[in-house]
């Protein structure tokens, strides 16, 4: 459905924006979903009001910088560092070279996507001190939890004995702690995403590298923890001789190593992404309607705003449902290698 509806929006916008001039959808789009040196709020009368954030460069020819990005406003440079408006480096701190060449430096800034990163670990250190100080303070047995305690407790009852218990089985428990985190952390950061003033609004789990991070975390644990019975079906699998000896088979399993994390990569970073953009798609009607008459106008506002408000309520389950598929697979992927399961099975 959602393929559909962005393919309706997607139409209208283009047939909009020939008679909106000074509309940029290009720039709308990316401007909302992609990383930046500061943290735009919102415009008051044409003036941007935003939070600038700590650049950190280090550059051949200009050496260690540490400054915040409002220095860099308009073009203007500052320590020999600059940000172009157009070309390969746009949207990129530079400096120039000997040769007057544009040069990239090493940079570790906090952008926008960086600084929603730490807010969102922040939150949900917050969450989970604060569900372990109530069980320390209090007899399980003999109370009820309250508080924030009272919300996540079936959420992660449901998480650790539904899915990484069934799908892992014998030993679940040490892999309980990543999975658990990587659920809330991917939960927390769609909702954040969602949400449409600071500090929310980040595209950060549509940003593919957040979620290859997220699946190499996973490709670390059934590698490293595999069984040999794991790696031999790899390398040596109950296949026909000539298989392994051309070797077909063990060439395919090898290649589904990288393809499972690679899969969680892509879905999560897909499905975020495209939700992003239709709803941002969505709010545009608005803007893009404005020269099409009162009439339309008005209709297609109407339409946007109710569009948008059933997108937010269908990204809520959204932001649930990914988080949950991506810490599903990943423990049946390390179900797949787990020692005790192996051994079982045999």
């Amino acid at each position: 459905m959602k393929r559909f509806l962005l393919i309706f929006v997607c139409a209208f916008v283009c047939f909009g924006a020939k008679a909106e001039e000074g509309f940029d959808m290009g720039e709308y789009l990316f401007g909302h979903i992609g990383d930046s040196y500061e943290w735009h709020i919102t415009s008051i009368a044409g003036h941007e009001i935003s939070i600038p954030l700590p650049c950190i460069v280090w550059g051949e020819t200009n050496g260690p910088a540490v400054f915040l990005s409002s220095r860099l406003e308009g073009g203007e440079k500052y320590r020999g560092y600059y940000i172009p408006d157009e070309g390969d480096n746009a949207g990129k701190i530079v400096e120039d070279a000997p040769d007057g060449t544009q040069v990239c430096p090493i940079d570790i800034s906090i952008t926008k996507n960086v600084a929603a990163l730490m807010i969102s670990a922040a939150i949900l250190l917050w969450l989970i001190l604060a569900c372990s100080r109530w069980y320390r303070r209090h007899d399980v047995t003999h109370e009820a939890p309250t508080g924030v305690a009272a919300l996540l407790e079936p959420v992660i009852v449901m998480i650790d004995d539904e899915v990484i218990k069934d799908s892992i089985g014998p030993g679940y428990e040490k892999y309980s702690p990543y999975l658990l985190t990587a659920f809330f952390f991917i939960l927390i950061n769609n909702l954040m995403g969602i949400i449409p003033f600071f500090p929310g609004g980040a595209n950060v789990t549509g940003n593919i590298a957040v979620t290859m991070a997220l699946a190499l975390f996973t490709f670390i644990a059934v590698n490293l923890f595999g069984s040999k019975h794991y790696f031999k079906d790899i390398f040596w699998p109950d296949v026909p001789l000539f298989l392994k000896a051309i070797p077909i088979m063990p060439v395919i399993e090898i290649i589904g190593m990288f393809t499972k994390p690679l899969s969680l990569m892509i879905r999560l970073f897909a499905n975020i992404l495209a939700g992003h953009v239709l709803i941002l798609s969505v709010v545009a009607l608005v803007f893009i309607s404005a020269t099409l008459g009162p009439v339309l106008f008005g209709s297609m506002s109407l339409v946007a705003v109710l569009f948008g408000i059933f997108m937010d309520c269908l990204e809520l389950l959204v932001a649930f449902i990914q988080a949950y598929v991506f810490t599903m697979l990943s423990a049946v992927f390390i179900g797949l290698a787990h020692p005790q399961v192996a051994e079982t099975e045999r």
